[in-house]
């Protein structure tokens, strides 16, 4: 059994603390892990992906170019720019946050209309969320990633939740920690 994630984002969301998390728990569980990332324009707002492979025997290689199990996405327009790496019966898990790429910020392009709903119509198994609120009511906006790390700890159960929280305990500085659980409880929770 191998198990491959993407985990979309914009630079600054968070997408290498949880492909660290991520990676954890399932060293945690005892799989061996791979992780890589892939920067786009990170550090002015750009694309940010990175990948964590999982499994019960020896994973080679890092990076998921299709067959994703699983999309991560903390922006709703990088979670649909990824949708065509799921596998089929794959789940796309995401923010419905939105932050406007910068050909859009610029004037060069136009955020995409109606991403829910062309979401709701793929041929693909969908989970929409809030992340952004539920952050922010367990005390930072900044946690938005990790309350997305709690959904996806909800629907893999092959880790413990145990597991999953003793991966945030050793990757979250403890002055951090207690925000932190909330917004994975929260997310844990959808």
């Amino acid at each position: 059994m191998q198990t491959n994630i993407i985990i979309a984002g914009v630079g600054g969301q968070g997408t290498l603390l949880a492909s660290k998390i991520i990676g954890a728990a399932a060293l945690l569980k005892g799989y061996d892990v791979k992780v890589s990332e892939s920067h786009g324009m990170s550090q002015r707002g750009g694309s940010v992906t990175t990948y964590v492979r999982y499994s019960d025997k020896k994973v080679y290689s890092p990076v998921v170019t299709s067959g994703a199990d699983t999309i991560l996405s903390f922006e709703l327009l990088e979670g649909y720019r990824m949708t065509p790496l799921l596998k089929r019966g794959g789940l796309l898990i995401t923010s419905t946050q939105t932050i406007d790429p910068i050909p859009v910020i610029t004037g060069e392009a136009v955020y995409p209309e109606n991403l829910r709903d062309k979401l709701a119509a793929a041929s693909i198994g969908a989970v929409l969320i809030d992340a952004f609120s539920l952050a922010v009511n367990a005390g930072s906006p900044k946690c938005a990633n990790v309350v997305l790390i709690g959904a996806l700890a909800a629907r893999f159960t092959d880790i413990a939740k145990s597991d999953w929280l003793a991966a945030l305990r050793s990757s979250i500085p403890p002055r951090l920690l207690e925000i932190n659980q909330k917004a994975f409880e929260s997310g844990f929770a959808t």
